[in-house]
């Protein structure tokens, strides 16, 4: 399966697949943070390459409603990003997930298919995450643990918080490779 996941630095997601077999490709305007088949530059580029599955992990700053104070102040910074969401969910690929924060995608495109925490994947953390579903099952969650920790909203100021923060969870990633892998 040619699996293309849009919006990731870390290949995190791209190498869980690659582990179960698939020709994947991590997208992203940074540089990827591991070595493997990467494209750097604007997804557009490349979205119809003939992929069979996008799991797009689209920028939450101007989305996330943890920022929701200063919604008043970026009005055109999230009407692109909204419009950025829109061309993922709408790209001509067979089956797609959108994955984001809590975010103004719900009130403005729509409700997500369903919300994940890291805890139900193997991690002691909260964070509440949205999937918008196209073609695909729900996530089933794979290790439920104790413990729920903010960690990730109590990081402190540092340099490499935003990737931090916007790193998938590894259980995450292993859990769509395993469930959304098949042919």
């Amino acid at each position: 399966m040619r699996v293309l996941v849009a919006c990731e630095y870390s290949g995190t997601v791209r190498d869980a697949f690659i582990a179960k077999g698939h020709d994947a490709m991590s997208c992203d305007l940074l540089p990827t943070d591991k070595p493997g088949p990467h494209y750097q530059g604007d997804v557009f580029d490349i979205i119809n390459d003939g992929w069979d599955l996008m799991i797009a992990h689209p920028p939450c700053t101007h989305l996330a409603v943890s920022g929701a104070r200063w919604f008043k102040d970026k009005v055109t910074e999230q009407e692109e990003a909204l419009d950025f969401v829109r061309r993922l969910i709408n790209a001509d690929v067979d089956r797609i997930c959108i994955e984001n924060p809590v975010s103004i995608i719900s009130s403005k495109i729509r409700k997500p298919d369903q919300t994940i925490q890291p805890w139900q994947f193997g991690h002691g953390e909260t964070k509440r995450t949205c999937l918008w579903l196209k073609r695909l099952p729900k996530l089933v969650p794979t290790d439920i643990v104790d413990g729920r920790d903010q960690r990730i909203w109590k990081l402190p100021p540092s340099t490499d918080r935003w990737k931090i923060r916007s790193t998938t969870f590894q259980g995450i990633a292993n859990a769509m490779a395993n469930q959304w892998g098949v042919e």
